[in-house]
């Protein structure tokens, strides 16, 4: 590797305990490349009030040799949509000031997020003169920026030196808005297979005190957005229980939607069907994906999915959408099924399908070893040694 030291910049990032999993999967990646780093400082910006929003308090900690900063400062959220430069500006400011006063020394900057953090980092680049690497990680954020060809975002993918985007078919996307293809790489996320892989599912449901009896639906995802589609999960539930009384719907995370969402479940009479568990660890969520029989993610527009992939680890069969992401990794249905977005009985038939097939668990799980954080990690490093 010919950089000793790697400066992270993220929008979010887990604490210490990992009891708050905001964008997990980048402290997952650095848990991997850290080991080719003499030092890695992870700077996760906290303007004030977010830590009321997001119900949560960010404490400087270390592990190993990654050094992750909280560093407060004042912004405005209004700005962040409406008056980018101001809020850009601001944010670029308060990192330069707490680099200098932590006399932080890097080789290169790993960006992820366009925005804030990519376009934090370019600023960054003119007074360090390092590279710049940014991962583009949304989907409706990123469609909307090729879309309206935000300037923004455009004028921060031309100032970086390599783009990496965790969906594939994107690429050409970029070109659409004059970005170099040179400099666009894809990689997506991976996982830890230390700590998803295949357990007693009988065992499991023992530790989480649930029903023996019964086919178990599992999705994880937060409850911000409606994007995310528990909407239709929940009407997909609604269908299957009219003709079949064995099947319970887990929903893990929390969020904004949680009520309406509970309100849904109250409206519909599933509350013997459907149950929201709250959010768990990131250490707790591979109990709850061996505990079931299929895990489903009815998302309506996904970049990735990284949760498919760790149930996926864990030899269950994911029931997907065609969301842009899902159909990059259901590549057949030896490994899960696809049913359209936001069509509730087309996902309902097909958890009915994947609730009576017989999965070859080994195939599934050999599969997916192509998304081991160790095997993204060599293409994440390979990208560095390009540029």
């Amino acid at each position: 590797m010919k950089f000793k030291n790697l400066l992270v910049i993220t929008n979010n990032y887990p604490n210490e305990d990992n009891s708050y999993v905001g964008d997990i999967f980048v402290k997952e990646q650095i848990n991997y490349l850290k080991k080719h780093f003499e030092t890695v400082n992870v700077i996760s910006p906290v303007a004030y009030g977010i830590e009321r929003l997001r119900k949560t308090t960010y404490k400087n900690y270390r592990y190993d040799n990654v050094n992750v900063y909280f560093p407060k400062y004042l912004n405005i959220p209004f700005f962040y949509n409406k008056f980018r430069p101001l809020w850009n500006r601001l944010e670029t400011n308060a990192i330069l000031r707490f680099l200098k006063s932590k006399r932080i020394s890097f080789d290169i900057i790993h960006a992820h997020f366009t925005w804030p953090s990519g376009a934090v980092a370019v600023e960054l680049k003119k007074h360090f003169k390092v590279p710049v690497v940014i991962t583009e990680h949304t989907s409706t954020t990123f469609k909307r920026a090729i879309d309206e060809k935000d300037e923004t975002f455009i004028n921060t993918w031309e100032s970086c030196d390599a783009i990496i985007r965790v969906r594939s078919t994107d690429i050409s996307s970029f070109e659409d808005v004059g970005i170099s293809k040179s400099k666009i790489f894809h990689v997506p996320n991976g996982f830890d297979s230390s700590k998803f892989f295949q357990d007693s599912t009988s065992n499991c449901r023992k530790k989480l005190n649930l029903p023996l009896d019964k086919k178990i639906i599992l999705n994880v995802g937060n409850l911000y957005g409606e994007v995310k589609g528990h909407r239709y999960l929940i009407e997909a539930i609604y269908e299957i229980v009219k003709h079949r009384n064995d099947v319970l719907c887990i929903i893990v995370g929390k969020g904004k939607l949680e009520n309406s969402i509970q309100e849904q479940i109250y409206n519909l009479k599933l509350e013997n069907f459907v149950k929201l568990v709250g959010g768990k660890s990131y250490d707790e969520v591979s109990l709850w994906m061996n505990a079931c029989n299929v895990f489903v993610m009815p998302s309506l527009r996904e970049s990735f999915g990284v949760v498919q992939v760790e149930a996926l680890a864990c030899g269950k069969p994911v029931v997907a959408t065609f969301n842009g992401g899902s159909e990059s990794i259901i590549v057949s249905d030896e490994y899960g099924l696809l049913a359209e977005p936001g069509d509730s009985q087309g996902l309902a038939d097909k958890i009915e399908l994947a609730l009576e097939k017989e999965w070859d668990e080994e195939k599934i799980k050999k599969y997916v070893e192509q998304y081991q954080w160790e095997y993204i990690t060599g293409k994440t490093l390979k990208i560095y040694n390009y540029i």
